[in-house]
């Protein structure tokens, strides 16, 4: 079992900007691609961004594609979601998911999540 940790959640208003973050604990992430879910109460969770093990591909869903950015440093054994200009509706747990090394291939290794809540 792989063991994510996420971090970097919080209280943000509309505009604002947080970066989580996606840490592995007792393996190494560079042969897993990371994909960060989402999920508000009520919703079904959505995947929302996703890079693969090298990091030579990325992809983003619509509701959040040229506002927020997936990056890894497979030195530091992390990945990174930069959220921009978030807005209320963003509001939801995001997760980090691994599980083959391309994000084609199922997730099934999750983190608890960090909380994201966008309110003025």
């Amino acid at each position: 079992q792989l063991v994510l940790v996420e971090s970097g959640g919080g209280l943000v208003q509309p505009g604002g900007s947080l970066r989580l973050s996606c840490a592995a604990s007792g393996f190494s992430l560079e042969y897993y691609a990371i994909g960060w879910f989402r999920q508000a109460p009520g919703k079904e969770r959505e995947r929302v961004a996703c890079i693969s093990a090298s990091g030579g591909y990325t992809d983003y869903a619509d509701s959040v594609k040229g506002r927020f950015t997936i990056s890894r440093d497979n030195t530091k054994n992390t990945v990174w979601l930069r959220t921009n200009s978030l807005k209320p509706e963003d509001t939801a747990l995001y997760s980090c998911g691994a599980g083959g090394t391309s994000c084609y291939q199922p997730f099934d290794s999750w983190g608890p999540g960090t909380q994201v809540t966008v309110s003025s």
